[in-house]
């Protein structure tokens, strides 16, 4: 018995020693250098369109090329992974001299949200989804203008999500 719970300890020991070593900060400069290149598009993808007009004429498996802004909530962005809200452009976002806090959650013009949000999720080669911070991996912040190019999903209610396999980000 007592050597069984050596085996189980020095499997236990081999197996924790040999998995990633986790960090608090996450992934280093040069691992998101890397994923960056793959998905950061060099140069704005032509013919892009508003989320509102894609989200009135866009079906699902349909390649899709997005324009937006990051918003729509207070917290537009999924902890963890490459995936964010963004809301179309010709929707104004609170301005400074409104006292909202947080502009990019269109407190000021909430009911033109619904029509005009649309869920992108930054996608590997085999459609899962990339394990980095957006923030991080396209050097992007709330209210900063993207354009997407990717696959389009609707769910019953209409919602639209883009698998996003290129992020391109506009100059501020």
């Amino acid at each position: 018995m007592r050597m069984m719970n050596w085996i189980c300890v020095a499997v236990l020991a081999v197996v924790v020693g040999c998995g990633e070593k986790p960090t608090a900060e996450g992934p280093d400069a040069a691992e998101v250098a890397a994923a960056s290149a793959l998905y950061v598009a060099e140069a704005e993808p032509e013919g892009a369109v508003g989320v509102g007009e894609a989200r009135e004429s866009v079906e699902t498996d349909q390649a899709v090329t997005l324009v937006g802004r990051i918003g729509g909530s207070s917290k537009p962005f999924v902890e963890g992974l490459a995936a964010f809200t963004i809301v179309d452009p010709k929707v104004p976002y609170c301005a400074d001299d409104e006292g909202c806090p947080t502009p990019w959650d269109y407190c000021c013009t909430q009911p033109q949200v619904k029509e005009n949000i649309a869920t992108v999720k930054v996608v590997d080669a085999d459609g899962g989804p990339v394990a980095f911070d957006a923030r991080k991996l396209l050097n992007v912040k709330e209210l900063s203008t993207v354009v997407v190019q990717g696959t389009a999903n609707r769910d019953d209610q209409g919602n639209l999500t883009v698998a996003a396999n290129k992020v391109f980000v506009r100059a501020e």
